[in-house]
């Protein structure tokens, strides 16, 4: 009878673990629901949904260089997430805060770190001195395996992406008014790649004190 009893039961050990397309299933269900109970409550706390104080959603020129930015993969080598532990913030700074990056779409915390993170690079050292990097790094960094960038201090932007990118983020919350997407076009005309993605640097961070 007990013999039975265990081989008819839909979701014993036995049977669970030798039906690959059950357990397939089963994991899957187990993540969503546990995926679900630690991101669903974020959606509600003001912590991580309201912007900090004083932020501002990026101007024409710092946001077609954070479009450069991920275009040449800086992402790949740099986080923007300084940890809150004491080694992070004695060499980078404030930890970082949900609050900060409300506005970018999508935001570029992370945990790979080839080079430095730079959460908190903005006004840490002057235009010329990321220029100079940029074209090459071994000029200001001896040491770096950074590549170097010779070509965005030759290309220009283009004045027409621009209206549409900052359109197509309103929509999803960036408070862009009508005026600065109008503008937006003139703001980056006859600017060269290295100065947009300079100007999205040079703001990185510099809500947080």
């Amino acid at each position: 009878m007990a013999e039975h009893s265990q081989s008819s039961g839909g979701f014993s050990h036995e049977h669970i673990e030798t039906n690959n397309l059950l357990m397939i299933v089963l994991i899957v269900l187990v993540v969503a629901i546990g995926g679900l109970v630690e991101i669903v409550p974020l959606f509600f706390q003001k912590s991580t949904t309201e912007p900090v104080t004083g932020l501002k959603p990026y101007t024409a020129l710092q946001l077609a260089g954070r479009d450069i930015y991920l275009r040449e993969g800086c992402y790949n080598c740099h986080s923007q997430m300084i940890r809150p532990f004491r080694a992070e913030t004695l060499r980078y700074g404030h930890y970082s805060v949900a609050g900060e990056f409300v506005y970018d779409h999508p935001f570029q915390w992370g945990s790979k770190r080839t080079g430095p993170d730079l959460a908190r690079v903005g006004g840490r050292y002057s235009d010329e001195w990321h220029r100079v990097h940029l074209n090459n790094p071994r000029d200001v960094v001896p040491e770096s395996n950074m590549p170097a960038y010779p070509w965005l201090a030759r290309a220009t932007l283009d004045p027409a992406d621009m209206a549409p990118k900052m359109r197509a983020l309103r929509r999803v919350g960036v408070p862009y008014t009508d005026t600065e997407i109008a503008e937006a076009g003139q703001a980056v005309e006859g600017k060269t790649e290295v100065e947009a993605l300079i100007a999205y640097l040079q703001v990185l961070g510099t809500h947080v004190k």
